[in-house]
């Protein structure tokens, strides 16, 4: 080959590689450098001081103050009611609640005291009377036992009843012995005479017949001896041994039932003496309650009601305080300043909360003072979430916070709304630029600077903002435009899922789908605009069209007119200024200044997260 025909070769191969390289950058960085609209707005990148800081809502309060409850149980209704904003001595009545009911209370209660005090003593002389019983039951069975005792000594005693009832029937037997002897031999006699014819035969037989009697008497006073021996001994013997065993157990008994009695009669008194002082704890609250239905105040301050000191939200709806309100137990009635200190009550968003801290400084603007700010620092962070605020919204966190402001507060009131500017840092010397000239390229902060007429879009480092000034910490120099209003993203950047989410997470109905499905902008009459090579794209609002610009590149998406969701990673485009001018801040709903630049995490020194 000629060495021309290789010099062109190699030059059109270089045009190649130059045209394939160029088409690379710009579809990696989505078309880094693109045409402008020279009536763009832009800002100049500023250096200076800036100050980091988060701006909250809330309620002044009195720093230190006596809050007045109503201690009388129930709900009561109030009948009197000092004026609020009035100045107060020590003693001085301010609310006076409707005692009526307890008056009624109070009569019952003494009825019922002097019932209690009728039965206590009751039972306590039926507890005499029972163990004066206890004892008369407990001395009886112990006489019943010695008697036992006694009567079996008695019996088996050496000279006992069984003896001489032994001796006797052994005497007995003796004598019914001799007489049956006597009556033998007169028997034995009266046969010889009656032989000799000197007696009768019935004479005879008269003492033949005495004489059998006799054998008899002594025949039964033998069996009386063996019986006492052998069965009345044993009987009786046996008899009062029971006796004896019956007489212990039964004073066991008494003992035990008359200390049952006693006990039973102990407990009766003792729960007669706590009916009693239960009647009376009864009767000296119910004094107490009609008591408290006066409230005095307990130092010198300015009467501000509780009702007028609480926040806006749920909390707020309550009614004013007023003659007539029905109030319950513990329900805050007055708050009494003690000194002209004042503190705001703010909330933090949770978001905010990890920047915030105990002992920053703070700038309070009060609405009804003019013209004049005050200085404070953080004193206080809950350590838990709002819990009215949670449970209106689950989603809503926010934590209460104290900032104690500096000096007396003369010209402050107790209930003023206010802001206050959470000071988190504070630079002397720093470059910054508006917060929405920042937008993301996936977890890059980028900006569009503007260079003659094209946008070049350039990474840079950012650190906190303000909700207005973004800190820049490298990627830019002072006096370079960049664009507040950055195109967005292109379009077949938009059509690819993210790279975070893997083909089978991307479920149906999710944003990614929708991406996918949704359908290209229409012109006029629903039909597509054509695509127009070589035109730089327009920017909506500055050629008075809000349909899709003209003229933009292949593979990148129509930025959207405002108020409409950007694509993943984008932010919502706000409502385009001057050339140097912030866009204005929107209010969210816990009082937080916000900035279409804070959804993307600007305000943190880390790069934000992928959305």
């Amino acid at each position: 080959m000629a060495p021309r025909n290789r010099k062109w070769l190699g030059v059109a191969v270089a045009a190649v590689v130059l045209v394939l390289v160029a088409i690379g950058v710009v579809v990696f960085w989505g078309a880094e450098a693109v045409g402008a609209d020279p009536n763009i707005p832009t800002f100049a990148v500023a250096r200076g001081p800036l100050t980091i800081g988060i701006d909250v809502s809330g309620t002044l309060k009195a720093q230190d103050m006596i809050v007045i409850k109503n201690d009388v149980e129930g709900r009561t209704t109030i009948i009197s009611l000092v004026e609020e904003g009035k100045a107060v001595k020590k003693g001085d009545l301010l609310v006076e609640l409707d005692s009526s009911s307890l008056q009624d209370q109070l009569v019952n209660q003494e009825i019922a005291v002097r019932s209690a005090e009728t039965a206590y003593v009751s039972a306590q002389e039926n507890l005499a009377v029972g163990e004066n019983q206890a004892q008369a039951d407990i001395d009886l069975a112990e006489l019943t036992l010695r008697f036992a005792r006694q009567d079996l000594e008695k019996y088996i005693a050496e000279e006992g009843e069984y003896e001489t009832q032994l001796t006797d029937a052994q005497s007995q037997i003796a004598v019914k012995e001799e007489a049956a002897q006597q009556a033998k031999d007169k028997y034995e006699w009266s046969r010889r005479l009656y032989e000799e014819k000197y007696i009768s035969e019935t004479e005879l037989k008269a003492d033949e017949l005495a004489w059998r009697r006799a054998e008899m008497d002594v025949t039964l006073a033998k069996n009386n001896l063996k019986l006492l021996q052998d069965w009345t001994y044993k009987r009786q013997l046996a008899q009062l041994e029971s006796d004896v065993k019956q007489a212990e157990m039964a004073l066991e008994r008494t003992k035990r039932k008359a200390r049952a009695d006693v006990i039973l009669l102990k407990a009766e008194l003792l729960a007669a003496e706590e009916r009693l002082e239960r009647q009376k704890t009864l009767l000296a609250k119910i004094q107490q309650n009609i008591k408290n239905t006066k409230i005095y105040a307990p130092a010198d301050g300015i009467v501000v009601y509780a009702t007028s000191n609480r926040g806006g939200g749920w909390r707020g709806n309550q009614e004013p305080l007023d003659v007539g309100q029905e109030v319950y137990e513990r329900q805050e009635l007055i708050h009494l300043p003690t000194s002209k200190k004042v503190k705001a009550e703010v909330k933090i968003h949770e978001s905010s909360l990890d920047k915030v801290r105990e002992g920053l400084p703070a700038i309070i603007t009060v609405d009804s003072v003019k013209n004049r700010t005050f200085t404070g620092r953080v004193t206080k962070i809950a350590l838990l979430p709002d819990a009215t605020m949670a449970w209106l919204n689950p989603d809503l966190k926010v934590y209460n916070t104290e900032v104690e402001l500096d000096g007396n507060g003369d010209d402050l009131r107790t209930g003023m709304s206010c802001r206050a500017r959470v000071i988190i840092e504070e630079y002397d010397d720093v470059l910054y630029v508006p917060v929405q000239a920042v937008v993301r390229k996936g977890n890059q902060p980028v900006v569009y600077v503007l260079e003659g007429r094209e946008m070049k879009m350039r990474p840079v480092e950012i650190g906190l903002d303000n909700n207005r000034m973004v800190h820049i910490v490298s990627g830019l120099s002072e006096g370079e435009k960049v664009v507040l209003n950055p195109p967005l993203e292109h379009t077949e950047a938009r059509q690819q899922r993210r790279p975070d989410v893997p083909e089978e997470q991307v479920f149906p109905g999710s944003e990614q789908e929708t991406e996918r499905q949704s359908p290209p902008n229409l012109g006029p009459g629903g039909s597509a605009e054509p695509e127009r090579q070589g035109q730089p794209p327009r920017i909506p609002g500055t050629d008075g069209t809000q349909g899709r610009p003209e003229g933009f590149q292949p593979g990148q998406r129509p930025p959207r007119q405002p108020g409409s969701g950007g694509p993943s990673g984008q932010r919502q485009r706000p409502e385009r200024g001057g050339e140097g001018t912030a866009p204005p801040a929107r209010r969210s709903a816990t009082g937080d200044t916000t900035t279409p630049a804070t959804r993307e995490g600007a305000g943190t020194q880390n790069p934000p997260r992928n959305p």
